[in-house]
């Protein structure tokens, strides 16, 4: 691989990287919800809005770490079949006609969506906690991130020795 394509791949190893700790204070969120809303009778809105700001940026990574560890859209059954160099190609083939216009059409339809909740710092409609812009900004994270693999799936070079 070259320098830069390099670099994109380490940067985006490293996003999913940290954004699997992300799972942490996820469940933890989760869990307490219920003994704050039960127990205490106060906080439970407030680590429900951040357990859904901590689950739109986790699953917005998610989807590139399935790409990156080969489990997303896998139709195994048959690709396995499969030379490597084969479904090499097809890893290219799906990122150009699949992910890029995909993952670009998110970015722009959703562009005055996002930018207006961002432009006003949109909160949770429900409890008026500040915080839900996050979500909407996690769909760009995601687009972001997805053309970023993308992008090193279309210019990573074959295998030696794939035949």
């Amino acid at each position: 691989m070259t320098g830069p394509l390099r670099i994109l791949d380490r940067l985006i190893g490293a996003i999913v990287a940290a954004a699997k700790w992300l799972a942490l204070p996820l469940v933890l969120l989760l869990f307490l919800q219920w003994p704050l809303r039960d127990m205490v009778r106060a906080y439970s809105r407030e680590a429900n809005d951040l357990g859904q700001v901590v689950f739109a940026l986790f699953v917005a990574v998610s989807v590139t770490a399935a790409t990156r560890a080969r489990t997303h859209l896998a139709a195994d059954l048959l690709a396995r079949h499969y030379s490597a160099r084969t479904r090499h190609h097809f890893a290219r083939i799906g990122a150009a006609i699949g992910l890029l216009p995909w993952a670009a059409f998110i970015l722009i339809v959703s562009r005055s969506t996002v930018l207006s909740s961002l432009e006003h710092l949109e909160s949770f409609q429900d409890s008026g906690n500040g915080g839900y812009f996050f979500i909407k900004l996690a769909l760009w994270l995601m687009a972001a991130v997805v053309i970023a693999q993308a992008v090193v799936d279309l210019f990573r070079p074959s295998q030696a020795g794939d035949a």
